[in-house]
């Protein structure tokens, strides 16, 4: 935030909440479900993807401590997901949309602006799916309107987290986090996505420029990983939050090559960056219930709006 705060959302705790720079916490506002994603628009409202509370929690002994993980999926009292306005003036909330063609909207994740404004400025958005012990609802990418008037559903991901923009914006990226990938979607323009017919033949989104090594790389939780939200760096390198070897996974799409930043938290879920030359760092650390903050090597992507 422009203040230096910092927003966060609590999944477990269903609320939006502000790290205020002299370490205070407050709640900004209650959000009954599972508030899962959180972006500035261009009205200086902060927009909330919830997943509708798909998930349960559960206590798990770690080394001398204890973790919280997901518990079984899908909690039995989930029934939508949605996408919600807060003003943080007042903590007013507004939902915009809970459906897409009739059909409800399962777990939305993660959000980002484009950077187009007015009454139907637009914003790109996840629904990462349901996993159930014996199928998968498939989850999308949405592209959809401050003004609650349209949802487009842009493409099929199977479990899509992360999302973010290129520096140029001609490039979307979107984490799918439990095939380790991440994937590059050309952009026609703003909502559009470019179609490939080979893309479209094997049921792709765009490129797969990465996949993480999987359960079968290593004996041991460290050697998985899952791929969650993410975020931009100036330069163009896409930093994720990665799962179970606990850290940020750096990839640079210009060579491919990756860098790992670990963090000790096996849900290492998102980060944002800010400061003066945004290389201030925060890390969200859910397994272990904590917001880290640290210093960057490079300068993050500033995000098309704050307050």
């Amino acid at each position: 935030m422009a203040d230096g705060s910092v927003l966060f959302v609590d999944i477990e705790g269903q609320t939006l909440s502000r790290l205020a720079p002299d370490g205070t916490v407050g709640v900004v506002a209650d959000l009954p479900g599972g508030p899962n994603g959180v972006a500035i628009g261009p009205d200086g409202a902060a927009y909330v993807c919830n997943n509708g509370g798909i998930y349960t929690f559960e206590k798990k002994p770690l080394g001398a401590g204890t973790i919280t993980v997901p518990g079984p999926l899908p909690n039995p009292g989930h029934t939508t997901g949605s996408i919600q306005r807060v003003d943080l003036a007042s903590g007013r909330v507004t939902t915009l949309y809970t459906s897409f063609a009739g059909a409800p909207l399962l777990t939305p994740d993660d959000i980002v602006f484009d950077g187009t404004t007015g009454p139907s400025a637009g914003f790109w958005f996840t629904d990462s799916g349901i996993e159930h012990p014996d199928r998968l609802e498939r989850g999308a990418l949405y592209y959809a309107t401050i003004d609650g008037a349209s949802i487009t559903r842009a493409a099929e991901i199977p479990t899509a987290n992360g999302v973010g923009l290129s520096p140029d914006g001609k490039t979307l990226y979107v984490s799918d986090t439990v095939f380790g990938r991440l994937w590059a979607l050309d952009l026609v323009r703003p909502g559009v996505i470019r179609t490939d017919p080979l893309h479209q033949m094997f049921l792709m989104p765009g490129n797969a420029p990465l996949t993480l090594p999987g359960f079968a790389a290593a004996p041991g939780l460290t050697a998985c990983q899952w791929v969650d939200s993410l975020k931009v760096e100036a330069g163009g390198r896409v930093c994720i939050g990665t799962l179970l070897n606990g850290g940020i996974t750096v990839f640079d799409p210009v060579d491919g090559s990756t860098e790992h930043f670990p963090t000790g938290d096996l849900f290492t879920t998102n980060l944002c960056f800010g400061g003066s030359d945004m290389q201030d760092v925060w890390i969200t650390a859910s397994s272990t219930g904590r917001l880290l903050r640290g210093r960057w090597p490079r300068p993050g992507l500033k995000p098309a709006f704050s307050a």
